[in-house]
Formats: structure tokens, sequence, C-alpha cells
């Protein structure tokens, strides 16, 4: 596990930006998972004002089960409509068969390149506290907490989902290579247990420590918590 420490929010996204740009030029029709939620929102904003993507395929690592504020949307409008990303080409995970997610990433070749947040409860996609470290693409309920960092996305706290689909934590594992942003002092207690505790799926994020190359970006906020 990589972490780098950058001063400001716009050095963090930019940094992420970087890893991302690299591989895709590198290689222009690899495999993308990818991550909703405020964090990502600068990256593929800027993302999308540097390359096309034209020959990209995209994983989502989640989706809501019943709503129309979808993830799927976010993503329009934050990435899919900036780019020229296939429609054919972008998945997302369904509550009906959520185990064939996993067989879809597989037969894609595997998922080159994952790009995560992190919830202030230390979940990685909508994998909540006590998922188990072997967990596959599934539908589970989510937590008070993370209903709540979520609420912003929508109109009244009473439209927030309750549960969603979600790529397990073995299947995050399995992509070649992860990078995790975080930014903001809200996210820094989830971050130093991530990253100075032992693996625990008390906070599923940790299991990070075992992937043979994953990168954490963070602003100095959000590495407030690693200080000794």
């Amino acid at each position: 596990m990589k972490v780098l420490i950058f001063s400001t929010k716009k050095e963090a996204v930019e940094a992420a930006v970087k890893v991302i740009l690299k591989q895709v030029k590198t290689k222009p029709n690899s495999t993308l998972g990818l991550a909703s939620g405020s964090t990502v929102i600068p990256i593929y904003n800027l993302l999308s004002k540097k390359t096309s993507m034209s020959k990209t395929k995209t994983f989502n690592l989640d989706e809501y089960t019943s709503t129309k504020n979808t993830l799927r949307k976010f993503m329009q409008k934050h990435l899919f409509i900036k780019t020229k990303i296939k429609k054919q080409n972008i998945h997302f995970p369904n509550a009906i068969n959520p185990k064939n997610y996993d067989r879809e990433i597989e037969n894609a070749g595997g998922i080159d390149l994952q790009i995560l947040g992190i919830g202030q409860n230390g979940h990685i996609a909508f994998n909540e506290p006590c998922s188990q470290f072997s967990s596959k693409t599934r539908k589970i309920k989510l937590s008070s907490s993370t209903r709540k960092s979520n609420s912003h996305f929508f109109k009244s706290p009473k439209q927030v989902p309750t549960h969603a689909v979600t790529m397990g934590l073995a299947t995050i594992m399995s992509s070649k290579k992860i990078i995790l942003i975080a930014t903001g002092k809200n996210k820094a207690e989830a971050i130093a247990k991530t990253i100075l505790s032992k693996p625990s799926a008390k906070t599923p994020a940790s299991i990070l420590q075992n992937h043979k190359d994953t990168i954490i970006i963070l602003d100095k906020t959000a590495a407030s918590g690693l200080k000794k």
C-alpha cells in the first residue's frame, strides 16, 4: 500500500486523475471500476476534460435497488455524457442477478484500475462494517450513517434508499490496481483505521492492506489522523 498526502484537495484530485490518465493512455481499452459520491465529482470533471475514454469499459461499484435518483444518473451527469464511453461498455450491478456481475467482470478480463472513495465508517463501495472479506457482488442493507451521508443527494431523508447492490470486497480485491481517494477532516478517522489498524471486517477498507498494488491519495485533512 502506497500513501500519498497532498496539501490541498485540488492537488489530491489532480494526482488521482494523473493515475487514471496513465492507465487509459497506456491501455486505451482498459476496464475501469468506478465509484460514485461527492469525492469523485471533481475527479470526473477534470478527467473528462483530458480524455475521451472512447475504448474504455466501465464497471460501477454499486447501485441502489429502488429509487429514481440512481447512481447511473449520477455517473451520466458527472462523467458519461462528458466523454465518449460507449453505452454498451457501461456496466452496473443489479439486484435481480448480482452474482452475474462478477462473471461479467471476469469476461471483460478483470478490472485494470479500480477507483474507490471511503465512507466515514470505513466502507468501500457499499460494503458496510462487518462485511466478509470473501464477499462478492450482492444486495446489502445500508447503515444509518451511510444513508445520512448520502442524504444530500436527495430532496428529503425519507427518499434515501435503504438497500443497494454492491461489488463485494473480494470482487474489489481482484482488481489489478486500486486507487482510493479521501479528502476532508470527516474522513480522517476512517483513513487512520484503514492504514494503521490490522485488517478487520470492522473497517472494510482495511482489506486494502492486503492488495499488491494500492495507492491511497489524501489531502492533509484526511491524513490528519495518521500523525503520531
